[in-house]
């Protein structure tokens, strides 16, 4: 008799996110190249979701790939309250976790590199441009002065990063890696989703290419789920924060920019939070269905 077939075992979760890290860093862009840095050995590193943009990039994304009937509202919404319930309740079932990994990048398999370009440049210029905190901005305009590079470090598909960063006049962007093949996406991601610990491994990646000393680098974000990222550099930087990242940011002393005012404050931090900040683990607002052609 054949003995029965094995299935493979996947792969853990910190080999998901160094690969995540891994691929962000090989495919990060240097926009800004042309001339070499004045401070060669510093750099300064953005969370883009409520940090840099209001709001959640992926769900931007997913509302103007939605007008363009990538897929239903009805997908969308049953994609985001699976997200949102995996993001909250913290399940760490291994079908869960992979279920939920498969099926964030689904909805562009079938679609060309080329098409989310262009169509990502449209939506910026409609949805995301007139959304981008002006504090933060001269944050990171501080440090190009200063000869420093900077990039954006986010979960959203590393084609749209890269597309904010440009139009920021940013140095270049780490992003999700999602697999090609000659053109077309396959709907898997490369390594896991560059979320949490993999944006600590891509900086980190990065930092190794780049020649960094990261003890002399900055590091922005919103998140506590950041931390890995925020904790590796010698200047880290708490902006618009959650709750949890207030708290440790005033306990280890760590500088603290909040852009936000009164209720505006509070609705933010309370629906970004609880809504957008779950679709910031996923790509696209979670968006788990195959995407439908125009």
């Amino acid at each position: 008799m054949t003995p029965p077939e094995r299935r493979p075992r996947p792969l853990n979760l910190q080999l998901r996110s160094t690969l995540a890290g891994e691929a962000a860093a090989a495919s990060a862009e240097v926009e800004s190249a042309l001339t070499p840095p004045l401070d060669p050995g510093a750099a300064a590193f953005f969370d883009v979701d409520n940090t840099v943009m209001q709001g959640a990039s992926i769900f931007h994304l997913a509302r103007g790939l939605h007008r363009r009937r990538f897929f239903t509202t009805r997908e969308i919404l049953g994609a985001a309250w699976k997200q949102a319930y995996f993001r909250v309740v913290g399940v760490e079932d291994p079908d869960h976790v992979a279920d939920a990994r498969s099926s964030a990048l689904g909805f562009i398999a079938g679609h060309t590199v080329a098409e989310l370009q262009s169509l990502g440049e449209e939506i910026f210029e409609e949805g995301m441009a007139h959304r981008i905190w002006p504090g933060t901005r001269a944050l990171a305009q501080l440090h190009l002065d200063e000869g420093q590079r900077v990039w954006l470090v986010t979960a959203a598909p590393i084609e749209i990063a890269q597309i904010i960063s440009r139009r920021l006049g940013l140095t270049g962007a780490l992003g999700t890696v999602a697999e090609h093949v000659d053109g077309v996406y396959t709907g898997r991601l490369v390594g896991d989703l560059l979320h949490g610990p993999a944006k600590g491994e891509a900086v980190r990646a990065l930092a190794v290419r780049e020649g960094l000393d990261l003890r002399r680098c900055s590091a922005y974000s919103d998140s506590y789920n950041d931390l890995p990222m925020l904790s590796l550099v010698g200047d880290p930087c708490a902006i618009n924060p959650d709750a949890r990242l207030r708290h440790h940011a005033r306990e280890q002393g760590w500088r603290i920019r909040d852009y936000r005012t009164g209720r505006k404050a509070l609705r933010i931090g309370i629906a970004a939070g609880a809504v957008a900040g779950a679709a910031t683990g996923t790509v696209a607002a979670g968006v788990a269905l195959r995407g439908r052609r125009h």
